[in-house]
């Protein structure tokens, strides 16, 4: 395997005696670390093969923030001492929660880490972080995981999936329109009449140029001068992102309550997207927006399916077992039956994986990442969450630094923002 790297080098001369040995690390331990449990057992079994632990005295220096890194670390026995770039300490102890996620990851440290006992941690390549490591398949293809066998719901929608019969929804006609005569360089009076031919979508554009988001002494009163405050690129971005509301829609009790749910949340995230990427200066916030709104689309014609069958014939948990697999796959094939470029395409099937790293450079699914992130700080029922520090996305913020109080201090900040900006999407 080429997920090993080579141990620190110890100075015996410098370094303490450390209490602990290295150990072989068994399938016992890495099934409960993310994101290598998510492996099938056969690539853990090779992984584990010869894998042992390393071994580090207390008040020795893991690594210090901003420094380049090719691997990941685990801590296994002991507690570390996190400090980000401001001097704000958090302290990871194994055998927590917080633990099972690796300390830092990415190609930068966000964090500069230093041993408070003997620690035993595991070191592993940036490569076993990398999606392109999980089973291979085209990004609009379903795979069955292991605890799908059993689930009817899902295999019929895959048979129909792969059938061709996917009932894929229609962009709205507005923004349809609004998309071509862009293309066409059409001028912002043209923008305006296409526009004001849907009246829901006009007062919306409207109610969002005088939100928050678009802070001015003077209230718009017209469609006219709403685009003329966003601009162009924003109307086309904010029209699409407010004719969404009317696929999130369905008449069957159940569905409609998972319909609601995720439409909810998309706005929530959506909103937090437009915030970070303000915040940041590193993307554009209306595409960022627009980015958090089509983040689950893909749920929408896997729960509209559902709606066609009979009651008895899946439960609930059939559906919340099965979405998590279907909606990144169908999310990826209607943005593409849509048009929407290739860095929007990506959203949908990478922004629930925390570790990954498709560039680079800080991109729209790593704000939606981020977002997604921030959406399920303090929520109950939550599982365990990585830390900010910990995921590649924070890594690749510039002049900017996410922590869990920094980030607390902006959902704040930005509460009234966020509430204002889902109210005009949702009315």
């Amino acid at each position: 395997m080429d997920f090993l790297l080579p141990s620190f080098k110890k100075n015996k001369n410098v370094l303490p005696r450390c209490s602990l040995v290295s150990e072989n690390i068994s399938m016992h331990v890495v099934q409960k670390l993310f994101p290598i449990r998510n492996y099938d057992n056969e690539k853990l079994l090779a992984f584990t093969s010869d894998l042992k632990s390393e071994t580090f005295p207390k008040q020795t220096t893991l690594f210090h923030y901003g420094e380049k890194t090719d691997s990941a670390l685990y801590l296994l026995k002991g507690t570390i001492s996190l400090s980000d770039e401001n001097g704000k300490i958090y302290e990871i102890v194994s055998g927590t929660g917080e633990a099972t996620f690796p300390l830092s990851s990415g190609s930068i440290h966000t964090t500069t880490a230093i041993t408070k006992t003997d620690v035993s941690v595991l070191r592993v390549s940036q490569k076993i972080m990398s999606s392109k490591h999980a089973p291979a398949s085209p990004l609009s293809e379903l795979v069955a995981p292991d605890e799908l066998t059993e689930n009817r719901l899902f295999h019929s929608f895959t048979q129909h999936y792969i059938n061709d019969e996917l009932d894929i929804p229609s962009l709205p006609d507005v923004a349809v329109k609004l998309r071509n005569a862009m293309q066409r360089d059409a001028g912002i009076t043209d923008i305006v009449k296409i526009i004001q031919f849907d009246p829901v979508i006009s007062a919306k554009l409207i109610g969002l140029a005088n939100c928050p988001l678009y802070v001015s002494v003077t209230p718009v009163k017209s469609c006219l001068e709403a685009v003329t405050r966003i601009g162009l690129n924003a109307t086309r971005n904010l029209v699409m992102g407010l004719s969404l509301s009317r696929i999130f829609k369905n008449n069957s009790p159940l569905i409609k309550k998972y319909v609601e749910k995720i439409w909810k949340q998309s706005l929530y995230i959506s909103s937090l997207s437009y915030v970070l990427a303000a915040a940041t200066r590193q993307a554009n916030p209306q595409e960022a927006l627009l980015a958090g709104l089509i983040c689950d689309i893909g749920s929408i014609p896997f729960l509209s399916f559902a709606a066609n069958l009979p009651g008895d014939y899946f439960t609930e948990s059939d559906i919340e077992l099965a979405l998590p697999y279907v909606k990144g796959p169908v999310g990826y094939k209607i943005l593409l039956d849509w048009g929407f470029s290739e860095e929007f395409l990506k959203v949908p099937v990478y922004s629930n994986d925390w570790y990954q790293n498709s560039s680079e450079e800080l991109n729209l699914t790593d704000i939606v990442v981020l977002s997604r992130l921030h959406s399920k700080i303090g929520q109950p029922g939550m599982p365990e969450l990585p830390a900010i520090t910990s995921i590649p996305a924070t890594g690749k913020l510039k002049n900017f630094s996410l922590s869990p109080e920094l980030s607390l201090n902006i959902l704040s900040e930005a509460k009234q923002q966020i509430n204002d900006t889902m109210k005009v999407f949702s009315n």
